[in-house]
């Protein structure tokens, strides 16, 4: 790969893509832009604009990208109810095509000619990161200085930092005790401290749940309304999707909703175990099965799951703009049209769960289910001959296993 002459680098003003911005300048001799966007993680970015000032890039970008990120790529996926190994709600896995796609745009944008990611080699993210960058623009150059530079301890990062004046915070000086990664959907906890699976990760790994032991001793109540998959208002009052995802966190961070710890398979062979807190998604989740259950038709409901597994693993492995991923979502969004309506969930000591739910749109028929006199609308005589058509191929199976025994 030729040197770039102009590098749009993924910038969160922290020690490590600080000292990779100073490292592309040093390695490449080239100019150097940062891109650095809020998705909810929590934290103030001006702070990112004046190291990055201080750093001499003339070019800074930062972008408020929140309510993208849900309406956009959070919300589909939940109309998918995608989860990855039957547990994760795939918090990291959906921002990073986000962040490629600025990326990608930024560097259009701004003549460059290739970007850059603070992602490692041992990890999926930088798989996610390129492939979405080569997905929307085939041409363009991506660089990973973890797989090229010989910086591979944090001695020789903080030497380098040192040399070059990149300040670094008192409690960078040792080793950290976890990395974290978060957005508005969830954070993420890995490494250090929680390497050993056997051992129970400590109590101030948490960060955005309070402990649901100490929780609240009453359940609370709340009402989310749906319309064509999507949440759309909570207790009556419509409210823009970064803003329900970021009051449904509330929630669910007083009840202590949404902690998972799992050991789960990365894309690039190894497994790794996570500390995740997805509160307002787990809400989310739950409240989305509820309104499902009246309104999704069984076979539609049925052939939806079935692909589920499949979907979640395009965005957990970083094909979120590929083809397929795009197909079943026109699936998914197909058998979306008529889920509306409301749900109501109780929350309580880590626990969300779905205690009722009504639709116009409702395919439940209390005079067909009914216990009662259902005044005809349902003739259980019916029933036998659905039964002998379906018991047929049973008995002629039990047959022919009776003879040739016999």
């Amino acid at each position: 790969m030729s040197a770039p002459k102009k590098v749009v680098l993924a910038y969160s003003g922290g020690l490590d893509t600080s000292i990779i911005l100073k490292w592309l300048e040093t390695e490449y001799g080239c100019e150097v832009v940062t891109f650095t966007a809020d998705l909810g993680q929590g934290e103030e970015l001006e702070p990112a604009r004046k190291k990055a000032e201080m750093m001499g890039v003339k070019e800074i970008h930062i972008e408020d990208l929140r309510e993208e990120f849900v309406s956009d790529f959070v919300f589909p996926m939940f109309r998918a109810n995608a989860v990855y190994e039957g547990l994760y709600l795939l918090g990291t896995s959906i921002a990073r095509p986000l962040i490629s796609k600025r990326l990608v745009e930024i560097a259009e944008a701004t003549g460059a000619d290739a970007v850059a990611h603070g992602a490692t080699g041992k990890g999926n993210d930088q798989v996610r990161f390129e492939l979405a960058c080569y997905a929307l623009n085939p041409d363009i150059k991506v660089i990973a200085p973890w797989r090229e530079w010989d910086l591979t301890s944090r001695t020789r990062l903080l030497e380098f930092a040192e040399a070059h004046q990149i300040p670094v915070a008192k409690d960078k000086r040792g080793e950290a005790p976890f990395s974290v990664d978060a957005n508005l959907l969830h954070t993420s906890s890995e490494g250090k401290v929680l390497e050993d699976p056997a051992e129970m990760a400590p109590d101030y790994v948490y960060q955005r749940t309070d402990d649901p032991v100490g929780g609240p001793d009453q359940p609370e109540y709340i009402e989310i309304t749906f319309e064509k998959g999507d949440a759309v208002a909570i207790n009556g009052t419509a409210k823009s999707p970064a803003t329900i995802l970021t009051e449904l966190n509330e929630y669910g961070r007083k009840h202590g909703i949404g902690r998972l710890d799992f050991v789960e398979n990365r894309f690039v062979g190894m497994k790794s175990r996570g500390i995740y807190e997805t509160p307002g998604g787990t809400i989310l989740l739950e409240a989305h099965r509820g309104i499902e259950q009246i309104t999704l038709d069984s076979g539609a409901g049925h052939l939806k799951d079935s692909i589920m597994p499949r979907y979640a693993e395009l965005i957990y492995n970083g094909f979120w703009f590929s083809p397929e991923r795009e197909m079943l979502q026109a699936l998914i969004d197909k058998s979306q049209e008529h889920v509306s309506g409301t749900v109501r969930v109780m929350l309580f000591k880590g626990m969300a769960r779905t205690v009722g739910r009504w639709s116009d749109h409702s395919l439940y028929s209390e005079a067909h289910v009914t216990f009662e006199d259902d005044a005809g609308a349902y003739d259980q005589k019916d029933a036998a001959g659905f039964i002998q058509l379906n018991a047929l191929r049973l008995k002629l199976l039990a047959a022919r296993d009776r003879r040739l025994k016999g």
